[in-house]
């Protein structure tokens, strides 16, 4: 199962366990026992503090438990292999279980150690799935935390019966105590929001109590983080309050034109950018929604920013990096439908269409690389394009219409999305210039239309914004009120790029810098009047 260079990845590791640890696994007949068990065999073979056992009576076969020794009421299981973009959750349930410590903060652990109540978390992942290991690790962690946690974590190729069966059909997905919990990528603070009534007032309190800031930055994206980063190296004292720690970023799967970088992956530059900002003294306030901002009356005054949670947070001048997000189509079924055949992440949902006929919609890059990827997984892809041509690159072009399995269609409106109650059946598209109304039979639609910037919190606060919604700057980056930059895919600049947010962000700092050392405080102003 592990090659010669994993094994010994693995075994450095495993030397940092401080306590024996057990793999119980539960194993039938089939291949993927077979694999489970030749993988708990090499992970035991490495260290001396890991023993594996084969005599589990659960249900789920495949499936194993890992468990501290000295402690069997903590434990979390893998049902399926973790491996592909799961290896690393796996690494991380062998160390944790074994004493190594987390990398979270202990306000976070002490909250889930003293959560009440019996809670049984079913979570089902894919292996190409680049959000899910955030919420395999988020639960394993709990497990491994509170004896009262327990998390099942399931790989849908191994267990396709139970995955059509419970029609889970976008992935992350979390059952509660055999309820839908929730979809989509989350933290361990995230589920402790939703399991701790609480918890959202403390937070507030807690946050209502910090200092003035000199900048603030509102939104954590690579604008946000390249923002925040500057600004703390000018001696600023920064915060920086984001709904998500790395934006959009965090659904991007392969990056191939970050200068310098020939590949990597959203997640992975994600993680590098929030730990390039807790390098400075800046004040990260994560899972963070801005709901009003209340601009200063005056130049030098203090910018309010109030928060979702109700706290309020205060600053000279301001970066507003809220970035955007996908577009939906805003048909009949869409709503509906989401997560039950309706998705926006072929990476990640891709795998559970395998064999079966799916649709994207646009024509643009996004779209075009969907359906290139979709194409080698399930059986069959209809590209629908509200345009007469494709907007992609050609080189994409080219390479989607070499591909056997693939109808491309234009002129196409989307007019709505069927289904039987319970999953996605089919799409229906007019012809744009016959006015003709066509179906199409399928299990799968994947929306790749675009963004819009979230900018509706914006609302009344005197900012101006463009006919499209974002927030118009000029060419240092300053918005229409003074001391307020903005930056990144919720501006006017054009080119959503990656690379183009990162130096949008540095130039909204140093104009930011600019501002506050030409503007004395208004309390300065006040006192020499």
């Amino acid at each position: 199962m592990l090659d010669a260079d994993m094994k010994q990845q693995l075994k450095t590791y495993l030397g940092n366990l401080r306590e024996p640890i057990e793999l119980v696994a539960s194993l039938g007949d089939d291949a993927n026992s077979v694999k489970t068990r030749d993988l708990l065999n090499e992970i035991a073979e490495l260290h001396e503090h890991v023993s594996a056992s084969f005599d589990g009576e659960d249900a789920r076969k495949p499936s194993f438990i890992i468990r501290r020794a000295s402690d069997a009421g903590k434990w979390v299981r893998f049902a399926g292999l973790p491996m592909g973009h799961e290896f690393t959750s796996l690494v991380l349930a062998l160390l944790w279980a074994g004493g190594h410590p987390p990398k979270v903060e202990q306000e976070v652990l002490d909250q889930v150690a003293e959560l009440e109540g019996e809670y049984d978390f079913e979570m089902y992942f894919s292996l190409s799935c680049h959000n899910c290991p955030d919420v395999v690790q988020a639960l394993t962690l709990m497990a491994l935390t509170n004896s009262k946690i327990n998390a099942t974590l399931i790989e849908g190729g191994a267990h396709k019966d139970e995955v059509e069966a419970r029609n889970v059909m976008a992935v992350p997905a979390i059952f509660l105590n055999g309820e839908p919990f929730a979809n989509g990528k989350m933290g361990v603070e995230e589920i402790l929001a939703k399991l701790d009534g609480n918890a959202s007032a403390r937070s507030a309190a807690k946050m209502s109590e910090k200092d003035d800031f000199e900048v603030l930055v509102v939104g954590g994206g690579p604008a946000g983080a390249a923002a925040a980063i500057y600004t703390a190296r000018k001696g600023f004292s920064t915060g920086i309050a984001a709904e998500r720690m790395g934006g959009q970023v965090l659904d991007t799967m392969g990056i191939e034109n970050f200068i310098s970088t020939p590949y990597t992956e959203g997640p992975k530059l994600a993680a590098q950018l929030e730990g390039h900002i807790r390098e400075y003294d800046i004040d990260v306030m994560n899972l963070q929604k801005a709901e009003k901002l209340i601009p200063a009356r005056s130049a030098g005054g203090m910018h309010e920013v109030v928060l979702e949670n109700g706290a309020s947070l205060k600053a000279r001048s301001l970066v507003l990096t809220t970035g955007a997000r996908w577009r939906n189509l805003g048909v009949p079924g869409e709503f509906e439908y989401r997560s039950r055949g309706v998705a926006y992440c072929p990476h990640c949902d891709g795998p559970l269409f395998k064999g079966k006929s799916v649709a994207v919609i646009g024509g643009g890059n996004s779209g075009v690389e969907a359906a290139i990827d979709l194409a080698n997984i399930v059986e069959h892809v209809t590209l629908v394009e509200f345009d007469s041509k494709l907007r992609a690159d050609e080189v994409l072009q080219k390479k989607l219409r070499s591909l056997g399995n693939v109808d491309i269609l234009t002129s196409a409106q989307t007019t709505e999305i069927r289904g039987d109650g319970e999953r996605v059946t089919g799409l229906v598209w007019k012809h744009r210039e016959t006015g003709e109304e066509r179906t199409v039979d399928l299990a799968g639609v994947f929306v790749q239309i675009g963004l819009v910037p979230n900018t509706e919190w914006l609302k009344d606060s005197g900012i101006e914004l463009s006919k499209h919604g974002e927030i118009v700057i000029d060419d240092r980056a300053a918005t229409n009120l003074p001391g307020i930059f903005a930056a990144g895919d919720v501006t006017t600049v054009p080119y959503k790029q990656i690379i183009v947010a990162m130096g949008e962000g540095s130039k909204a700092a140093l104009s930011a810098f600019d501002y506050i050392i030409r503007t004395e405080p208004a309390e300065q102003i006040a006192e020499a009047a």
